[in-house]
């Protein structure tokens, strides 16, 4: 066994859905599923890249109950066509693992119109999430996952609920980054008191610096891009990072901590996954409240 796998119970019976599986995190994610037995379901935007990542989970994990699930979380119409495939599959949904991420170098928009960091890392999770749980419900105990990143912290003083799209603000990849990444913490502390007495718990992670695609050239370019491939150096493997959204995923008893941020330690690289601080921003229940009615009226807004 590889030293940075992290052992997880057997998962025999249940289904878990992986947004951005084809890649990084994800695809080790969704391979570590399957080995323990999971049906899982690989949410991919690139069809030949999800195809491929299917392919090579299922010989990996010698589990054939792998299956691609197309999905662009910037695209309202295929999150909602990725939800219907799911919930017309499988009669239950036992994990839901929001992995999918970007950072960029310069604004762009969703299909909607919404910013893109915004709409793909919050509101587009946002919006499947909804979709799927009665799926979830189905299937107590359920987790839904939420990977931030330690990068909340660059929102120290909280979301800017009069600029959320970053129409008026200069543009700070790292900042807009962070902000969006504030969101998903946010986004699970609500989900886990609405969901207290479904049978879901919720769980924000912090996977670590990994090295994957995630900050790749073309999304960043220029000094950001060049600042990210220095940090690699000092980054661990995608496997290892998979540990944190596995363990909040899998670990026994874990539900009693619903609505937790889970890290190896402040850094994300050291020790084992565990329950850890996030920001004072990330931690006001007011505005967990504010962002989740704030989320529905964009997404209402915008027709979905």
């Amino acid at each position: 066994m590889s030293g940075d796998r992290l052992a997880i119970p057997d998962q025999s019976g249940r289904v878990a859905f992986v947004t951005g599986a084809n890649t990084g995190i994800g695809r080790e994610t969704a391979l570590a599923l399957a080995r323990a037995g999971a049906t899982v379901l690989v949410g991919s935007r690139n069809a030949q890249k999800g195809e491929a990542a299917v392919s090579d989970i299922r010989t990996a994990a010698r589990n054939e109950d792998v299956h691609l699930v197309p999905l662009d979380l910037a695209s309202f119409a295929s999150i909602r066509s990725a939800a219907a495939h799911v919930a017309s599959e499988w009669p239950r949904l036992d994990l839901l693992i929001n992995n999918a991420g970007l950072v960029l170098g310069e604004r762009q928009t969703t299909e909607e119109g919404f910013e893109t960091l915004f709409g793909v890392n919050h509101l587009g999770h946002f919006l499947l999430t909804r979709l799927l749980l009665d799926r979830l419900r189905n299937s107590p105990p359920a987790r839904i996952v939420n990977v931030s990143s330690l990068g909340h912290v660059l929102a120290p003083l909280g979301l800017d609920f009069s600029d959320l799209q970053w129409e008026r603000r200069r543009y700070s990849s790292m900042q807009v980054y962070g902000h969006s990444k504030l969101a998903n913490v946010l986004f699970t502390r609500e989900l886990a008191r609405r969901l207290r007495a479904d049978g879901i718990s919720a769980f924000a992670v912090h996977p670590g610096f990994v090295s994957s695609e995630f900050g790749s050239a073309e999304d960043l370019g220029g000094w950001p891009q060049l600042g990210m491939g220095l940090s690699r150096m000092l980054m661990q493997s995608a496997e290892r990072g998979a540990g944190a959204s596995l363990h909040a995923a899998t670990a026994p008893g874990l539900e009693t901590r619903s609505g937790s941020y889970i890290a190896r330690g402040v850094s994300g690289n050291l020790g084992a996954p565990r329950v850890t601080l996030t920001s004072p921003a990330a931690r006001d229940e007011d505005t967990a409240k504010r962002l989740w009615k704030v989320s529905e009226q964009l997404v209402a807004a915008a027709g979905a």
